[in-house]
């Protein structure tokens, strides 16, 4: 096995635990959170009051474990493209960089949030208190998703445009038509769940 496929495994390892931690974040003792309750401190508090504080710290800690599992898999498709085109490769570098960069943030950023909610007696001041740090951290999020859409729509354009050796149907191995697919069915970590699917398909392809 070529250390590329490694690396692949390892990335689709990483995306399964990541969306564990997700999962860490969004499931407790009293039912699902959705951001739509972040509007209501009743159904907040009536979902996270009585969230264990262990989870939102043990999804901050093997989140960024599971990012940095990710990284080297990611770099393996620039280095892959590298092989048939510079101007791909370029661009899938520079995006996957800010994507990381920004989204390991942005996953600390929510756990940290949940925490402080739930430490802080998830009152209606706990409340207003997150919300103001959400927006005001809101731009990790904008970034590290900015990122990865560009990663995506470069890699789908690669592959469709014939500038890979992969054939064209091969496009559908990627992070954000198998988010497109998955998203209606409001799947708990589905980002994650969709980028293993990717490096699966390149797994068994490259």
């Amino acid at each position: 096995m070529t250390l590329t496929k490694l690396l692949f495994i390892l990335a689709i390892l990483g995306h399964l635990l990541c969306g564990y931690c997700d999962c860490l974040l969004a499931y407790s003792p009293s039912g699902r959170f959705d951001f739509k309750q972040m509007q209501d401190n009743e159904k907040l508090a009536s979902v996270l009051g009585k969230m264990p504080l262990k989870k939102p710290l043990l999804s901050i800690l093997l989140g960024c474990l599971a990012l940095l599992m990710c990284v080297p898999g990611y770099f393996a498709v620039c280095m892959w493209v590298s092989n048939y085109s510079v101007v791909y490769s370029t661009i899938l570098l520079i995006a996957m960089a800010i994507f990381f960069v920004f989204v390991v943030a942005h996953h600390i950023f929510c756990g940290v949030t949940e925490w402080f909610y739930i430490r802080l007696g998830a009152t209606e001041e706990a409340r207003l208190t997150i919300m103001d740090f959400f927006k005001k951290t809101s731009i990790a999020m904008v970034l590290c998703y900015v990122g990865l859409f560009v990663f995506c729509v470069t890699l789908f354009i690669a592959v469709v445009s014939g500038a890979t050796p992969l054939p064209q149907w091969a496009c559908v191995f990627n992070t954000l038509p198998i988010f497109i697919v998955l998203s209606p069915f409001r799947i708990v970590g589905t980002g994650n769940w969709s980028g293993a699917i990717m490096f699966l398909g390149l797994l068994l392809l490259v």
